[in-house]
């Protein structure tokens, strides 16, 4: 059959929950185009249940993945960095279309994408070389401070960086322990519903990270409320909801990442994420835990080790 006789496939987007793709448990999409308004696909349309159920998912995931050695979570994201290598001709014309970039640009943009992945793949067994040690003390005590991660983490993907953004907020979420519920930007989710399906082929256990799609805001409120959920990135808000989600927050006490100037109207493109990302991220979900033990005397004269 020729290719003027055939029709085409068109691709169906889910979300990603749990390990598993479902639809919208309401049933809605809503049409998603390109910079130029032409129809590029149908998004689904998450509601609040959604939002609930990948908290559910979230917080079953975070005994195994948090309990997992740094240096195996470093695999892991290396591994979602080869997966994204091989599908790199679909992410960067997904990227171009989202972006109303060029195909070099958004090849450019990808690259990138998969580079930070491998950025934060490598951070995973020395953050705690960074934000933990042994602390001087006036007594035969060892005093040692270690950080563990938060545990399941809200993110507001940005709305304009479809995928380089989105990258640069995930992965360091899950590279220190914790796992993710991601809102995908409302304007340009499909990159992000295509990551779902590289993590799930990427040794990710399901769960750890949850993408939806939707509007920001009537997502975001249920989590930003959710007593389940330990902390918040706010990236993809503006300041209004931001504020409103920061109040409901403090309900029980999340750690709040504000949105930080590269998230800004007119800066949050893909050229302003490409700039080295440090540590800020990695740091930003970790909590800090001390222990002191004695060191025991040795010798009559008490000297201690």
């Amino acid at each position: 059959m020729s290719d003027q006789n055939r029709l085409g496939v068109f691709k169906t987007y889910k979300l990603y929950v749990g390990g598993k793709f479902p639809r919208s448990e309401s049933g809605r999409v809503y049409e998603v185009t390109d910079s130029k308004g032409a129809w590029l696909a149908n998004a689904p349309q998450s509601s609040r249940k959604d939002a609930r159920d990948a908290v559910v998912a979230a917080r079953k995931a975070f005994g195994g993945w948090s309990g997992a050695t740094a240096y195996n979570r470093g695999q892991v994201l290396y591994r979602v960095a080869e997966m994204l290598e091989g599908r790199k001709d679909q992410f960067v014309r997904e990227v171009a279309a989202s972006e109303g970039l060029s195909k070099s640009k958004a090849a450019a943009v990808v690259d990138t994408a998969i580079d930070r992945w491998v950025w934060y793949a490598g951070w995973t067994d020395k953050i705690g070389q960074i934000s933990g040690g042994a602390n001087p003390v006036a007594g035969p005590f060892f005093n040692l401070s270690t950080p563990e991660p938060t545990g399941v983490v809200a993110v507001l993907a940005p709305q304009k960086s479809s995928l380089l953004g989105l990258v640069s907020v995930i992965a360091p979420v899950i590279a220190t322990g914790n796992t993710a519920v991601v809102i995908a930007s409302a304007d340009a989710p499909l990159p992000a519903l295509s990551l779902g399906e590289v993590l799930a082929t990427s040794d990710v256990p399901g769960g750890v990270v949850n993408i939806l799609s939707g509007v920001t805001a009537e997502l975001a409120a249920p989590l930003a409320a959710h007593q389940d959920v330990n902390a918040i990135d706010l990236t993809g808000a503006d300041t209004a909801l931001a504020k409103e989600l920061e109040i409901a927050a403090a309900d029980n006490l999340k750690r709040v990442l504000r949105p930080q100037p590269v998230d800004a109207d007119g800066a949050s493109d893909s050229a302003a994420w490409s700039a080295s990302p440090g540590t800020h991220r990695l740091t930003a979900f970790l909590e800090t835990k001390t222990v002191w033990h004695p060191t025991g005397a040795l010798g009559a004269a008490g000297s201690s080790y």
